[in-house]
């Protein structure tokens, strides 16, 4: 019986790792974490029985013990309450599916306990790569990619290790808005952006794939996770999100992986890594698809994916600005108190204000992440 422990459990991602639980039947859920949904997050004990849960305020803590007092679990809020999940010893995975920087200290704590991570939470990698990767290769732990570009990129270099990445080909849906100029993006609203044409992700994320920072957040995930350079990783539109990610090799060789756009696949990857088992749902059928297309991004429309490129030049802090400036630029717009366009514009905004520190520690990472906050505050 494999024994893991997930924060974000309400989450999409999390709710579909649970369904892969539910349907192989031979993982024990020792320890989960959720933010608000409390109604959710009651139902997820009561099937999977966990003996640690943890919310992030207090009063939802209370409550849920009230509700779970005919049950033997343990409930805990916050951020000791994450780091407590995120080391339970019983585990032997830790799946991140908690959404933002939130993650940071949770993953890193899971790593130093010797735990391996089923890596969804990209912000982690994102603005502390350069701490997590080394820290993860002195434990001994391997990361494990949930996002199905990643998971693709890591099945594409299984069997390979000997031989040299000449490019990473990062594929991209496109969003809902493929083709599309900026003039045409001008009045642009939520309900708009939120209909994303493949996936069913939660709303974050989704408005990140319509802006294209999710694919520029991938680009720094990936840089990191694969340890190549910035110029090895090449984003390739492709609107029907069958080739989910490729790798060139040195001899001019591409090995992609395919398959229908269902996030339980790398999810269930990740778990049983380096075995396969069955995956109820629809497999791809190669006599239904009529064409696969590629095509270049438009970084001039989409410049959040050209800041990407620019913020991971630059390094240091200068990701976590990204990072930062998006999620509060997102929270913005889904609250209708920006524009579509003003997503990139305020990301710039605080790259071209923010104070840089070369090579920032976990504090200085949070206090870079506060400090665009209230820059963005101050103007919007």
């Amino acid at each position: 019986m494999k024994k893991i422990a997930l924060l974000g459990s309400t989450g999409s991602i999390g709710t579909q790792t649970l369904e892969v639980v539910r349907e192989q039947g031979d993982i024990q859920v020792v320890a989960m974490a959720a933010g608000k949904n409390i109604r959710l997050l009651e139902q997820q004990v009561r099937e999977f029985q966990p003996k640690l849960v943890s919310v992030w305020e207090e009063k939802d803590a209370s409550a849920l013990r009230e509700s779970l007092r005919d049950m033997e679990v343990q409930v805990v809020y916050g951020m000791e309450g994450l780091l407590e999940v995120a080391v339970v010893p019983e585990a032997e995975i830790l799946v991140t599916a908690i959404v933002g920087m939130l993650g940071i200290r949770p993953t890193i704590a899971a790593i130093e306990a010797g735990k391996n991570i089923a890596l969804a939470n990209k912000e982690t990698l994102v603005t502390a790569g350069h701490l997590i990767m080394p820290l993860a290769a002195e434990k001994g732990v391997s990361i494990l990619p949930v996002d199905s570009e990643h998971s693709a990129i890591f099945q594409s270099l299984n069997g390979e290790k000997n031989n040299r990445i000449h490019k990473i080909l990062l594929t991209a849906s496109g969003g809902p808005f493929r083709g599309k100029k900026r003039e045409e993006l001008i009045n642009v609203q939520v309900e708009d952006a939120l209909k994303h044409p493949n996936w069913s992700m939660g709303r974050k994320i989704t408005i990140d794939s319509a802006t294209l920072v999710n694919k520029g957040l991938e680009v720094m995930e990936a840089k990191w996770l694969f340890n190549v350079e910035l110029e090895q990783i090449q984003v390739v539109v492709h609107p029907q999100s069958v080739i989910h990610s490729m790798v060139e090799y040195e001899d001019g060789a591409v090995i992609a992986q395919l398959g229908t756009p269902d996030m339980r696949l790398p999810i269930q990857y990740a778990l049983y890594y380096p075995n396969r088992r069955n995956l109820s749902g629809e497999k791809l059928d190669f006599y239904q698809l009529s064409n696969l297309t590629f095509e270049e991004p438009d970084i001039e429309t989409f410049t959040g994916l050209k800041l990407a490129f620019q913020a991971m030049k630059q390094g240091g802090n200068i990701p976590t600005v990204y990072n930062a400036a998006n999620e509060r630029a997102v929270a913005l717009f889904l609250n209708r108190k920006i524009s579509f366009l003003e997503i990139p514009e305020i990301i710039n905004a605080c790259m071209e204000n923010s104070k840089y520190v070369k090579h920032p520690n976990v504090e200085e990472i949070l206090a870079t992440e506060a400090e665009t906050y209230a820059f963005i505050e101050s103007r919007w």
